[in-house]
């Protein structure tokens, strides 16, 4: 790594030093994720890369409610998390969350450098890497639905800015989501970003136990641009081996903007096609490998790699 983000090197040592003094009082977790993937596309000479995702977590409560959570990574924009092998300006670690979390019987609040999701990451939802400074509110409503509310600030969009003071609130999300018995879900949320007002929905259906089928739609409201997914996720098996798959069919207008810019892995606008297929490793524990193919209008790609994960 020939550079580290000095807030990087702040977090490791806070969550270090307070395990150390701390350690018989609270309780410290963290989780390690590294990949390795080739890159093939169509429009630029193919890459090889690689990603660390850093997941420390330390609670404040002996019932778990209270937690300092931060996310260390590589990748220099919102919506990247892979360095380039090879490369002089793509060979870097920041840190891009650090956050107060509290959670309690019917939901949780969150303060800080928050996530950009509550939960599961949707295909037309925020990349998964990226943040948002602000607050977050999770309540639910009654058994099996619930609401959420995020403000905060989505403005400078690159890794080394996550840190920054907070200069202005444009951030703005209200999201209900609820659960149709054990097989149906939706969720309908409203949105401020990017200078622009938006409305999202989605549907899922999980039709068999392994198997679900989602469609999601996000429109501008100002004009007629849009987003929309419909697709397939689940597990299956070759012989005795398991599967896991996802794939999705997808069109975004070419007036969209930048929202869709910082969705995960985005190629460009019109219309796209993705699958991904990954299994595990069976000789080393907690690793697997993935192939996945995307196509977009006149940009195809190519993307194959493993993953491994460490846990404590």
């Amino acid at each position: 790594m020939k550079w580290v983000d000095n807030a990087a090197v702040l977090v490791v040592l806070l969550f270090s030093i307070s395990t150390n003094a701390f350690g018989e009082r609270l309780s410290f977790s963290q989780k390690l994720d590294m990949q390795v993937r080739f890159d093939e596309r169509s429009d630029r000479d193919h890459r090889s890369q690689y990603r660390m995702r850093y997941y420390p977590s330390l609670s404040l409560s002996s019932d778990d409610a209270w937690s300092l959570n931060s996310f260390v990574v590589t990748g220099e924009s919102f919506a990247s998390s892979h360095n380039t092998f090879g490369s002089d300006t793509s060979d870097y670690l920041y840190a891009r969350r650090l956050y107060l979390r509290y959670e309690f019987s019917d939901g949780k609040m969150e303060a800080g450098i928050i996530p950009t999701y509550k939960g599961r990451v949707s295909s037309s939802g925020l990349s998964k890497d990226g943040w948002i400074k602000g607050m977050r509110t999770v309540y639910a409503l009654q058994k099996d639905s619930e609401i959420e509310l995020v403000i905060g600030e989505l403005d400078d969009t690159n890794a080394n800015s996550a840190f920054d003071s907070f200069h202005q609130l444009n951030y703005v999300e209200l999201e209900y989501s609820a659960k149709m018995g054990q097989t149906h879900s939706y969720e309908v949320s409203v949105e401020r970003m990017t200078d622009s007002n938006f409305i999202r929905g989605e549907y899922r259906w999980q039709y068999t136990p392994s198997h679900t089928l989602f469609v999601e739609s996000v429109q501008q409201l100002s004009s007629s641009s849009s987003k929309f997914v419909i697709g397939l996720s689940g597990k299956t098996s070759m012989g005795n081996y398991p599967l896991s798959y996802f794939s999705h069919y997808s069109y975004v207008s070419e007036g969209f903007g930048p929202r869709a810019e910082l969705t995960e892995d985005f190629l460009g606008t019109g219309h796209g096609a993705s699958a991904e297929i990954s299994g595990d490793i069976t000789l080393i524990n907690d690793t697997e490998w993935f192939i996945r193919a995307d196509v977009v209008d006149s940009v195809s790609r190519l993307l194959a790699g493993i993953k491994v994960t460490f846990e404590q």
